[in-house]
C-alpha cells in the first residue's frame, strides 16, 4: 500500500519504485501500485515544485519567438 509522499527522501522512493515497476500492464497489482504512485508523485510535486503561470505577454512574445515570428 502506497503511503503520502511528505518528504523528499518520500519523494526518491516513491520515484524508484515508480521505476522499478513503469512496464507494469495495467489491471495487475504492479499496474494500480504504478497508477497510485503516479498520482501521489504529481500531488507532490504540484505543492513542492509549484510552477507559476506566465505573465501573458511574455508568453504571447515567446510563442512568437518559438515561430520566427516579430
Amino acid at each position: 500500500m502506497n503511503k503520502p509522499i511528505k518528504t523528499e527522501a518520500d519523494y526518491k522512493a516513491a520515484l524508484a519504485r515508480a521505476d522499478e515497476i513503469f512496464d507494469a500492464k495495467p489491471g495487475t497489482s504492479e499496474g494500480e501500485e504504478l497508477e497510485s504512485l503516479v498520482t501521489l508523485i504529481e500531488h507532490y510535486e504540484d505543492t513542492a515544485y509549484p510552477i507559476d503561470l506566465p505573465d501573458p505577454i511574455t508568453a504571447i512574445k515567446f510563442r512568437l519567438a518559438q515561430q520566427g515570428l516579430k
